[in-house]
């Protein structure tokens, strides 16, 4: 009667199967003769070029060596020594070496810092993606024609439609979109601040103008998945999206804020995003790729370093909606506001 084999674990970094030490061939063991590496974010291995972001991917990254399989653990990586003479030494911190360290701490501009367009580089395939692209809304659908009643879509206007002589009428109105930060509510036109939502919304406006009677605001929104990753110098942000407008679509940045805004042609829809970023960016080195399959958007640290979050959490979307029901002159604006916690 045979005896049963034993099977024995293979060590052998990346490989970790099972294998008959009486049948151990050359090229049965795929693994990693190297060891791991982690920097900057990035996953990988010393034998090879292969790098990723996500750990999942990394464990699943094929061995680039072939060999038999091994039941002997592979050393260690050796460790720096360690100078125990100097266990006991005292290290001074001097003033200059404190004041050095406050320096390294950027201040954070407000929030409402006026924003630069960043200018896309765009992908020719994008390009040729979107030729002779048209709205699969219809385009001979007529104008809404005016009715009595109807309210002025400017936003704080509470004027109503009575007649032809209501478009001679001068319209007080915020020029401006809505902001929510930090509890504050405010327009970006003119930064009077209050903590109460009703007082928000009976602000007058700040500017002059002719009245709005028909909205503008008739593309739908819709959902993109958004990514990132970072090393020590940038922030790397994908947004994924397809078949969108590169001319009609725009992304503008402040060293701690990012908005995005995108167009679908075809649907007649878009896509927005509004972040208050963790950390402190240069805009003058921050770029913008738009590609066929995602725009990716890179950031260049202000300063050197490892940041915890992408951003900080803003009121969801749901709970301004639920605030302002019962005003529809700002409704659009503020949809048009992504306040989700991304």
């Amino acid at each position: 009667m045979s005896q049963e084999t034993t099977l024995l674990h293979c060590y052998n970094r990346g490989c970790g199967k099972k294998f008959d030490p009486n049948d151990n061939k050359e090229g049965d063991c795929i693994h990693h003769p190297g060891h791991p590496v982690f920097h900057d974010a990035y996953k990988g291995w010393s034998c090879c070029n292969k790098k990723c972001t996500d750990f999942t991917e990394f464990l699943n990254i094929k061995g680039c060596t072939k060999s038999c399989h091994s039941n002997i653990k592979p050393p260690e990586p050796e460790k720096p020594a360690v100078d125990k003479s100097k266990t006991n030494e005292v290290i001074e911190v001097t003033a200059q070496d404190i004041y050095i360290e406050k320096q390294l701490k950027l201040e954070r501009p407000p929030f409402e810092t006026p924003q630069v367009t960043l200018k896309p580089n765009i992908s020719p395939a994008l390009l040729e993606q979107i030729k002779g692209l048209t709205s699969s809304v219809s385009e001979n659908v007529p104008q809404t024609k005016v009715q009595i009643g109807q309210s002025c879509k400017n936003n704080s206007c509470k004027v109503t439609y009575n007649g032809p002589a209501s478009d001679n009428e001068v319209c007080n109105h915020h020029p401006g979109f809505p902001i929510f930060h930090e509890g504050l509510k405010y327009w970006s036109c003119c930064q009077k601040k209050t903590t109460d939502f009703s007082t928000f919304l009976e602000q007058p406006g700040c500017s002059q103008g002719t009245h709005r009677w028909i909205s503008e605001n008739t593309g739908k929104k819709v959902k993109c998945r958004m990514d990132w990753h970072q090393t020590g110098t940038f922030i790397v942000i994908s947004v994924y999206a397809k078949k969108y407008q590169p001319d009609q679509s725009t992304v503008k940045l402040n060293p701690i804020r990012l908005t995005l805004d995108l167009f679908f042609i075809e649907e007649n829809s878009r896509y927005n995003l509004d972040l208050e970023l963790r950390g402190v960016v240069d805009v003058t080195q921050s770029s913008v790729n738009m590609l066929p399959t995602k725009v990716e958007i890179k950031l260049k640290k202000a300063e050197p370093g490892s940041w915890p979050k992408l951003n900080f959490p803003r009121a969801s979307e749901a709970e301004a909606e639920e605030n302002q029901q019962n005003d529809e002159n700002i409704s659009a604006q503020v949809q048009a506001v992504d306040l989700s916690d991304l």
